[in-house]
């Protein structure tokens, strides 16, 4: 993941780890998560598909992907603009945006959200399964708070915390049943992900597909406003 910032530099570069939120999350928050090497760092594979490198602009950072991923592997791929060496292939490439808080968002603990954790994973897959948000995997749930809504014992919402970049926490996950949309149910817990964040003393962020155009006018009328413009990918390491 990359970002191209849209504000001033005197006000980008108080959130500069946010030019490089999977880096930061893996270095900081998340580094007993993390695997890899120096250049190099990713999650494990039933926690999350996200992977970092230190800078693009290193040229031993390739050998140390391979030397993490694997040959004939796939990995997050780097900006558009970047060229890949021979033998590499690019295999996605997907526009997104970068979102952060902003002092209009008026956070609120929900009393009806309740924590989720590894009893309730078979739910979370389920629900997943059922309203495809995103990546989500067996352990997703360890990279932060999740909590979720149940009507009648069936989780039938939920959203939680993903990159933890100094300073900040991602929320993600935010996702509702095709049966149950409608009632707000997302935006209630966004605000309660929001309010625990904030009570940690860090702030709320989030990523979303440029193209999801709803999502992204729900999140500025809820009080957050764009700060980059980034991309999501992935590129084929070359074979052995």
């Amino acid at each position: 993941m990359s970002t191209a910032p849209t504000r001033p530099a005197r006000e980008v570069a108080q959130d500069a780890v946010l030019d490089n939120p999977r880096w930061s999350s893996l270095t900081g928050a998340h580094a007993h998560l993390a695997e890899g090497n120096e250049l190099v760092l990713r999650y494990p594979v039933d926690v999350s598909p996200f992977a970092a490198v230190r800078s693009w602009d290193d040229p031993e950072v390739w050998d140390a992907i391979v030397d993490v991923a694997g040959h004939g592997a796939e990995f997050p791929g780097p900006p558009a603009d970047v060229v890949l060496p021979a033998g590499w292939e690019r295999v996605a490439l997907l526009d997104g945006v970068q979102l952060v808080e902003t002092d209009r968002l008026r956070t609120r603990p929900d009393d009806e959200a309740v924590v989720l954790g590894a009893d309730d994973v078979p739910d979370m897959l389920a629900l997943v399964e059922r309203s495809r948000p995103g990546p989500f995997l067996p352990r997703t749930y360890l990279m932060g708070r999740y909590a979720g809504i149940r009507r009648d014992g069936r989780l039938v919402a939920m959203a939680g915390e993903r990159l933890q970049p100094e300073g900040w926490t991602e929320i993600s996950a935010v996702t509702t049943d095709p049966d149950h949309r409608g009632q707000g149910l997302a935006t209630r817990l966004v605000l309660d992900v929001a309010h625990h964040v904030r009570e940690r003393g860090a702030r709320a962020m989030l990523h979303a597909a440029a193209n999801n155009t709803t999502a992204i006018r729900l999140y500025e009328n809820l009080g957050f406003r764009l700060r980059a413009r980034t991309t999501f990918g992935a590129v084929r390491t070359p074979s052995a």
